[in-house]
């Protein structure tokens, strides 16, 4: 394993209702001391690249549940899903200056040391992207691809202060039902095709009961992570850390309503290097559609210079030594069935 020890990154394991299919609870003790929550899918001792799975800045492992199982039942990968401390499963943090991207880059370090992971492909939804490419900097063996899902070097002002105006901030529903007509009123047109039973799936991923109410599944003082951001100071540019990337398989998903993500943005990554794989999503489906009509492939390795291959692995090399091609393995294929599951887990 090529990881740096972190002393006290503890790992403990516990089966939830003894359904392997959906996966089992891993727990990770932090440098501070706080609990972390994984959701683990598939088994440690596959051959296959490990994925790991970050979500967006108040969402929670919930949303990779279906993309994990697809993953994981190729040679019994191995897919961790994490909930970032103060969301989800993960123990709050009563000083919420922790909920910053440093203390965050710290847990997943000590995520990746306690289960062994030296090596792994990742999926980042908007805040997962952002440290995604915090990781290729501080740790760039660990990384052997990865996707970024509706984010990149620039975050745009306009998408940062629709996310400030609700996070710690929604109203508080009576049901799951009325959490579902809440969401949709504030994310409605970025997800046009949803149904009601989309939204209600949304909701049950977003809240959770709690003392008999239906409450936010994150602690709402997270909400002071956004608190110094202004349309007139947003978060600095993050060229040097997506540069960290420059020899590596990256695909870029966005969707073509997104306000994080700008098509400036995307064409700058793409000349910014070699090769970029790029998937707009125009009209996000219901989730239904999608399983009918196709569905995220897991290949063997193989020498490859696909196109459609979302996610590749080869031997990291120095951006100015990177071959032309190399040993690749198809991750994620499919971009018909890919785009659909991609929308589910953006961070609206």
């Amino acid at each position: 394993m090529d990881c740096a020890p972190i002393p006290h990154a503890v790992a403990t394991v516990r089966a939830d209702g003894g359904v392997p299919a959906a996966g089992r609870s891993v727990f990770v003790t932090a440098q501070d001391g706080l609990r972390l929550h994984v959701r683990a899918y598939g088994g440690r001792a596959s051959s296959a690249l490990p994925v790991v799975c970050l979500p967006g800045l108040a969402r929670t492992a919930a949303d990779f549940a279906e993309l994990a199982l697809v993953l994981s039942s190729d040679r019994e990968r191995l897919v961790l899903a994490l909930d970032y401390r103060g969301r989800g499963k993960s123990q709050y943090d009563r000083n919420p200056a922790n909920y910053s991207l440093q203390v965050e880059l710290a847990d997943l370090l000590a995520v990746l040391t306690a289960l062994g992971i030296g090596r792994a492909a990742f999926v980042g939804t908007s805040r997962g992207g952002i440290l995604t490419m915090l990781l290729a900097v501080a740790r760039p063996t660990a990384v052997a691809c990865c996707v970024l899902n509706d984010i990149g070097p620039v975050i745009e002002s306009e998408g940062l202060m629709r996310i400030k105006s609700y996070v710690g901030k929604l109203p508080q529903p009576a049901s799951f039902r009325d959490a579902a007509n809440i969401l949709q009123r504030l994310f409605g047109s970025h997800f046009p095709k949803w149904g009601d039973a989309d939204w209600l799936g949304f909701a049950r991923r977003t809240f959770k009961e709690a003392d008999g109410r239906v409450v936010a599944d994150y602690d709402v003082k997270l909400a002071t992570t956004l608190a110094g951001l202004t349309p007139d100071r947003p978060l600095p540019p993050l060229w040097k850390e997506f540069d960290a990337l420059a020899c590596l398989p990256v695909m870029v998903v966005r969707g073509t309503k997104s306000d994080i993500l700008s098509q400036s943005t995307v064409k700058a990554m793409r000349d910014g290097r070699g090769s970029l794989d790029v998937v707009e999503v125009p009209n996000p489906k219901p989730p239904a559609e999608s399983r009918s009509s196709s569905h995220l492939v897991i290949g063997r390795p193989r020498i490859s210079r696909s196109r459609s291959a979302c996610c590749s692995v080869r031997d990291r090399k120095t951006p100015a030594s990177c071959p032309a091609g190399g040993r690749q393995l198809n991750l994620l294929r499919e971009h018909q069935g890919t785009r659909s599951r991609w929308t589910r887990m953006r961070s609206p």
